[in-house]
């Protein structure tokens, strides 16, 4: 194919892309007005299958599909982190010696861990009730632990830590949420869809698979954190000056 018809065939792309983002902004509802088609009928779903959460009826049960492939962005990207960071035949591995830290900083970090690791599990058990879920929850849950790092040392994460556990745990939470599509195909109905009893609104139990797929996120996205930044902070890089 010749550069003059590349660009050819790149402008008619360009085009068709332009008039179909002309032809949706005209059908766009006004701007500021007390309608909207598409929020209204993303609330009516969620009231449906009785999910306060509209937020969360929309990532796990109505686009539950898009929600799958952005966890799936994220599995792969620690998949390949792991790949990329791993100890090689010639790399040595020095265990880091410990650094002094504030009394202040110290107290602080110890006290805010539990309250945090806490904070983290509710947002995820209650993601389908008020803001937040797994993705929000989970990173906070990843987040708790690591204020051992910065209260003690790295040792003292490493024994809390163990990485084989969290690297197990992000294939668990990526596997329940494919699994647990897979099971609507069984029930009778579609892949992801909300197969099992809705339960009563605003309630723990309700919102039927919203509450598990949530969940399976959270476990993925807290895992992933943590098996992201323990590579990360695994890693030293040592420069010798060339003589």
């Amino acid at each position: 194919m010749s550069r003059r018809l590349r660009m050819w065939v790149l402008a008619l792309g360009v085009a068709g892309v332009a008039v179909l983002l002309v032809v949706a902004y005209l059908e766009l509802p006004g701007f500021g007005g007390d309608s909207h088609p598409y929020g209204d009928r993303a609330v009516s779903a969620a009231l449906a299958h009785r999910t306060a959460n509209v937020i969360s009826s929309v990532n796990f049960d109505q686009r539950g599909f898009d929600t799958l492939g952005e966890e799936s962005i994220l599995f792969a990207a620690v998949l390949g982190t792991v790949v990329l960071l791993r100890q090689t035949r010639d790399e040595r591995q020095v265990e880091p010696a410990p650094a002094p830290v504030a009394a202040f900083v110290r107290r602080y970090a110890v006290h805010a861990l539990p309250v945090t690791l806490l904070v983290g599990l509710y947002v995820v058990a209650h993601g389908q009730l008020s803001p937040g879920g797994g993705f929000q929850g989970g990173v906070v849950v990843a987040t708790a632990l690591h204020l051992l790092y910065i209260a003690v040392d790295y040792r003292a994460l490493e024994r809390v830590r163990p990485l084989w556990l969290f690297t197990l745990g992000d294939a668990v939470g990526e596997a329940s949420y494919a699994l647990l599509g897979i099971a609507g195909l069984l029930w009778g109905t579609a892949f992801l869809a909300d197969f099992l009893p809705l339960g009563t609104f605003n309630t723990l139990s309700s919102g039927g698979t919203v509450p598990l797929l949530n969940a399976a996120i959270g476990i993925e996205v807290a895992c992933a954190v943590v098996v992201l930044l323990a590579r990360f902070l695994d890693q030293a890089v040592e420069i010798e000056k060339a003589r």
